[in-house]
């Protein structure tokens, strides 16, 4: 199917560009999140007279992302865990962990939004340093402590 991006979306295009991409995509994801829509002649023609609208508008959520992520960076989120002496896991902490931890300090992100490590959740004690995006073009780093619960 051939839509047109009304935003930027990451690893398809930018904002404006006619792209071609299978149709359950197009439809059960793009259109109904307002990232894309249908490229019939009439939707190329109100997308350009909404052209300098929609960049300002997508400018504005960077700028806003790029402060956020000032915010955010070097935050240090201390999770306890019951943990064995050899300071493996009885369970392990996930990305909702996480985006608790930052609640509690006053940052709202996501759960979608924290790249966990390629292991997946975290299973043992110690520190590690974790990604956050905000943005398809801001990511902020963030550091979580694991610590055994006392």
């Amino acid at each position: 199917m051939q839509i047109i991006l009304m935003e930027k979306v990451l690893k398809l295009g930018n904002l404006g560009d006619l792209v071609k991409v299978k149709d359950g995509y197009a439809r059960n994801y793009l259109i109904p999140q307002k990232k894309a829509k249908r490229a019939t002649p009439a939707a190329l023609q109100e997308f350009e007279l909404r052209r300098a609208e929609l960049e300002n508008a997508a400018a504005l959520k960077l700028e806003a992302a790029q402060e956020y992520a000032a915010k955010l960076e070097g935050v240090v989120v201390t999770v306890a865990r019951k943990a064995g002496v050899d300071g493996r896991l009885f369970g392990s902490v996930g990305n909702f962990d996480i985006a608790e931890g930052l609640k509690a300090q006053g940052f709202e992100v996501e759960k979608s939004a924290i790249y966990m490590p390629a292991g997946g959740p975290l299973k043992t004690v110690g520190e590690v340093s974790l990604e956050i995006a905000l943005h398809t073009d801001v990511r902020a780093t963030i550091t979580v402590v694991v610590v055994p619960e006392q």
